[in-house]
């Protein structure tokens, strides 16, 4: 981003961009509570507390750790505490505030009935190439039944724990929950989303992201 603060901090629409996802998600009637995950050395958090002491489904926040699949697995240990291994779990990324509600609850519709839960995602519709480490292209991959992952991703609370322990252990680097369960041999299912769920990633994400936020609103005026 080009950013002193981390991307989730920024400022979208006059609230920063973790404010808006955290008000999606405790705003849905389905979900019963929500964790954040923090980095040890995070010190923009506190800047957030009076904004989302409000939100009702807020329970805190935990510590993170070196990975993403690393903090997945802490909050998972952190809810075990307290959950039924059969709960369902949902993990979303901080900077992805233009989630719809309608977007979770088809995941979840679509998801609830399938031991290997699964996650939202778009087709790929542009032209994908595989190039060398030179730049040079060496085959055209056919996008045909592929997909770009999103989040939330939804999965059985034991289910996922066991499988990101197993991919932790075997040093599989697993970039999201689903390829933790496929590691384990499972088969996510891929639920359709809208392309307006985009990740805070680069400058002009930020503009784009507002852009979407207001168009929601207008659509449900």
């Amino acid at each position: 981003m080009g950013r002193s603060q981390p991307k989730q901090y920024l400022t979208l629409a006059g609230r920063a961009v973790m404010v808006h996802t955290l008000e999606r998600l405790c705003s849905h009637p389905r979900i019963e509570g929500v964790l954040v995950g923090l980095a040890a050395e995070d010190r923009d958090w506190a800047s957030l507390k009076d904004a989302i002491a409000r939100l009702p489904m807020f329970l805190g926040t935990y510590e993170g750790g070196a990975e993403r699949a690393d903090t997945v697995l802490n909050g998972l240990r952190a809810l075990g505490a307290n959950a039924d291994p059969a709960d369902w779990v949902m993990v979303h990324d901080a900077a992805r505030p233009c989630i719809r509600h309608e977007d979770i609850d088809r995941l979840i519709r679509e998801t609830q009935d399938h031991p290997d839960g699964g996650l939202l995602a778009r087709p790929v519709a542009d032209t994908v190439k595989r190039t060398d480490s030179t730049q040079l292209v060496q085959e055209t991959v056919p996008r045909t039944h592929l997909w770009r992952a999103l989040t939330p991703q939804l999965f059985p609370l034991e289910r996922l724990t066991g499988a990101l322990e197993q991919a932790l252990a075997a040093g599989v680097t697993v970039t999201d929950e689903a390829a933790a369960i496929e590691h384990t041999g499972g088969h996510p299912r891929v639920v359709a989303g809208h392309a307006d769920n985009i990740k805070i990633t680069l400058a002009d994400d930020l503009a784009l992201a507002e852009l979407f936020l207001k168009q929601q609103e207008r659509e449900h005026a």
